[in-house]
């Protein structure tokens, strides 16, 4: 009688081949069904609203956003999910809270410059930007969804947003109504001050696919705009398009203000009102502003300054 140890080296090893074997088949069967960690988005968190709403248009879903009740009063969409966490300030998040995400990746862009030394030791930080000087903010928001959906392994959605935000705006342009005149679009700061919309800028791009023309004649910005008086539109012919969020009473100065009630574009013209549209944002934001403008400028002419005012 033999034992174990005494047969020959040549039978073991057949006999260890035949255990093996088996396991190293499930094993390679598993790593063909199941997804690669490679594939999968990273956990990812970042302060900045418009690299927020890319990434959820890409249908990546972030550990956290900074100032997400905010979020819903500025951009609105796409909506952050009830999970997403808040990670307070834009300017201030809270460090402990993101740390205590496990994150793979934060993303900010150079507004936020400032924190990459602080957010960087709790995880690699990526910042990508659109809005500067001399760029072109169309080109730049589709370099920028590139950019997000390179980190989060998502090209090929990058690529079907691209291609639906700009069929969804050449659709838009075949249904607008015809002779729409120049538009004044205006977002106000108090009262007597706004910020108006020109050359450069989220709003320029789409008006641009759009076929339509923009009102205002003087300088802004690299985001797109200029802050300006009441004064400096009076004698503008154009149609008034305000943009939201009105500040706190300001509908109701303006209700009795002469000063806004004798601007051309408000006493020859219903002005329009629009929600609000994140006016830094990406090609969620671009696809928001045109549908609401298109279906404003299909209404006939939305609401009277006066009747907002009332509200």
């Amino acid at each position: 009688m033999t034992d174990e140890t005494s047969q020959p080296a040549h039978s073991r090893s057949a006999l260890a081949a035949l255990v093996v074997t088996p396991l190293l088949v499930l094993l390679l069967l598993a790593s063909l069904t199941l997804p690669s960690r490679a594939d999968e988005p990273p956990d990812i968190a970042t302060l900045d609203w418009t690299l927020a709403e890319t990434l959820l248009a890409l249908g990546v879903v972030p550990a956290g956003v900074a100032q997400i009740e905010a979020y819903g009063d500025w951009v609105l969409e796409p909506d952050i999910p009830d999970a997403v966490s808040d990670l307070g300030l834009r300017t201030q998040p809270n460090l402990e809270l993101l740390a205590s995400l496990g994150l793979d990746r934060i993303l900010i862009s150079p507004m936020f410059a400032n924190l990459e030394p602080r957010l960087s030791r709790i995880a690699p930080v990526t910042t990508i930007g659109i809005y500067g000087p001399d760029s072109d903010p169309w080109q730049s928001m589709l370099k920028a969804t590139r950019q997000v959906a390179e980190v989060v392994n998502r090209p090929q959605a990058a690529e079907r947003l691209i291609e639906s935000t700009a069929t969804y705006l050449d659709e838009t342009r075949k249904e607008l109504p015809e002779n729409v005149p120049p538009l004044l679009l205006v977002q106000f700061m108090d009262a007597r001050h706004v910020r108006v919309f020109g050359e450069s800028g989220l709003y320029q791009a789409v008006l641009d696919h759009m076929g339509l023309d923009n009102a205002w004649p003087g300088p802004t910005n690299y985001w797109g705009f200029s802050l300006v008086g009441l004064e400096k539109l009076a004698e503008l012919d154009a149609q008034m398009v305000v943009i939201e969020p009105l500040p706190v009473g300001a509908a109701k100065e303006l209700q009795s203000s002469g000063l806004w009630r004798n601007l051309r574009a408000v006493r020859e013209r219903p002005v329009i009102y629009l929600p609000p549209v994140w006016s830094f944002g990406a090609l969620p934001s671009a696809k928001r502003f045109a549908d609401l403008l298109a279906t404003a400028l299909q209404a006939p002419y939305a609401t009277a300054d006066g009747d907002k005012a009332d509200d």
